[in-house]
């Protein structure tokens, strides 16, 4: 093959040249296309790193090119509109349109398998309602809290400046500013970016601390109290784990660390910073608890609570003891599912570790319901929202309001690339490069940002009234039917056993709760003992 491979470029490339001297110049031009084609060949056939390129020289390259492109292929000629991953093409069109104010109609009826288990629906009512005009704000605070916050049902859920490019973030906070809503910072540090707009902040601290570290990487109590009390942050958040990856720390390599990053993160230059996977700060549910009251007085009584991917149960119910025990209580609790997004995550973290956001948000509204704190605590659920369905789906599951951050991306022009992770992004979204970001116009993209998040929140109350009720908190789980086979369908009443108010507090536990109970603890995050039958 080789062999025959040179034999056959060299006798043209003789030929070629041959005919050119004697008889037709211009053909020296095509000699001078085939020489560096022979040379790429005499490459590809020498080097030892790939094999395909060593057995087929040259056209081992198409193999590559194609590969380059299978995103774009997929998405453009062969998925259908319903089953594109991770967002099908239906839900990115709703953004779309919405925050365009185009066409939000469906011709012709749905292209949902309605009799395949698995899909959902509202229960609507012949008492059906106008939907009211203005939307109900959700207050955050309890009582320990003397700055509540009046928030909106739909949030911008946590994306961090880094990897979220700065254009990206302004759009976001301009919009955010212009909508009525608030805006989470994700980890990475609060920017002038998030900032200058003067859009409502939520303020999310993470692992590494950055904007409240010190040096060594451990937290920094005048460095946070600077930045909590800045005006324009509304919202302390506490990150104790993400969906895509929960339980894994991260490295910022050296390479991404410009002065502004440096000076927004409090880190140090020329070196690679590392987010640990646990907080340094506190390492039991009352330590967390007892840090959450250290933030709120820092911030000047602001609402703080704590956002997390279920993982061990026992985690949570040992928190739930916890703040029976101590009588401090967050202000609100924001839930992330294993599904979630990110820009970077290894493999197995995305796909096999941590709960679903919806069996982790019912299981968190059981929990703090049994101990009767579900009064006391708003929740949040944090991820997967591109329609008016999807929040009342999240409602009527126990969540207080809603974040999304992909739904947002969407609006600021996100095509689904999935190049998030290699700073390629060709919408100028999840990119630190110039030659990219210029094409994120932010007055523009600001104002798509707003355009959504107001059709999605209109939407989701003529739905509201649709069923006949008038408040999002009259959403309740047996209004959405799933089926769950080919013959049956419940509703989520039916398929999952609430809990009633107070029914951990004492003994005899629920079923399923009783060995959970025994072994959780809250002076420890770890179930005590090996006993796991559970």
């Amino acid at each position: 093959m080789l062999l025959a491979f040179h034999l056959s470029f060299l006798c043209a490339i003789g030929a070629v040249g041959l005919v050119g001297l004697l008889w037709w110049s211009p053909l020296l031009w095509l000699l001078a296309l085939l020489l560096p084609l022979y040379a790429l060949g005499l490459w590809d056939s020498l080097q030892t790193r790939h094999a395909i390129l060593r057995n087929f020289p040259v056209l081992g390259h198409f193999r590559y090119l194609l590969e380059l492109i299978r995103p774009e292929i997929q998405q453009y000629f062969i998925e259908d509109d319903t089953d594109g991953k991770p967002i099908p093409r239906e839900l990115r069109s709703i953004v779309y349109a919405r925050a365009k104010k185009g066409l939000q109609t469906l011709p012709f009826g749905t292209k949902m398998e309605v009799n395949e288990p698995g899909y959902e629906w509202l229960e609507h009512s012949l008492g059906a309602i106008p939907a009211p005009e203005h939307e109900t704000r959700i207050r955050i605070g309890g009582e320990h809290c003397v700055k509540p916050y009046e928030a909106s049902l739909l949030n911008i859920s946590a994306m961090s400046y880094g990897s979220l490019s700065a254009s990206a973030i302004r759009a976001l906070n301009t919009g955010a500013k212009q909508g009525g809503f608030y805006h989470n910072t994700g980890e990475g540090g609060l920017s002038s970016h998030h900032m200058e707009p003067g859009g409502d902040v939520c303020w999310q601290i993470g692992t590494g601390y950055f904007g409240c570290r010190t040096e060594d990487g451990d937290f920094d109590a005048d460095a946070f109290e600077a930045n909590a009390r800045r005006e324009s942050v509304k919202l302390i958040e506490l990150k104790l784990s993400q969906g895509a990856k929960p339980g894994h720390g991260g490295i910022l390599p050296k390479e991404k660390i410009t002065d502004e990053i440096a000076a927004i993160r409090g880190v140090a230059k020329g070196k690679d910073v590392l987010s640990p996977p646990g907080h340094s700060s506190f390492n039991s549910p009352q330590g967390l608890l007892e840090f959450v009251a250290r933030l709120r007085e820092l911030s000047g009584g602001k609402p703080v609570g704590f956002k997390l991917c279920v993982g061990v149960p026992t985690d949570f119910i040992g928190l739930c003891m916890a703040m029976k025990e101590t009588g401090i209580v967050p202000d609100f609790i924001s839930v992330d599912g294993g599904e979630g997004g990110t820009g970077a995550a290894p493999l197995e973290f995305s796909n096999s570790v941590g709960k679903p956001l919806l069996d982790g948000l019912m299981f968190v509204h059981d929990a703090l319901t049994g101990f009767d704190l579900r009064k006391d605590v708003r929740l949040i659920a944090s991820g997967k929202v591109f329609t008016a369905f999807d929040i009342a789906v999240r409602l009527a599951l126990g969540a207080d309001l809603v974040q999304s951050a992909r739904g947002f991306m969407l609006t600021l022009g996100c095509i689904q690339a999935l190049r998030c992770n290699s700073n390629h992004c060709p919408t100028g979204v999840a990119t630190n490069r110039p030659s990219l970001e210029r094409g994120l116009v932010v007055s523009d993209k600001a104002v798509r940002v707003a355009q959504w998040h107001k059709e999605t929140v209109h939407a989701f109350y003529e739905l509201l009234g649709a069923a006949g009720l008038s408040h999002p908190d009259d959403l309740r789980p047996w209004h959405i039917q799933r089926r769950v086979s080919w013959t049956e369908t419940l509703n989520y009443a039916r398929i999952h056993r609430f809990l009633e108010p107070g029914v951990l507090l004492r003994e005899p536990y629920p079923k399923g709760w009783r060995e959970l109970m025994r072994v959780s603890s809250a002076k420890h995050f770890l179930p005590l003992g090996n006993d796991r039958a559970f």
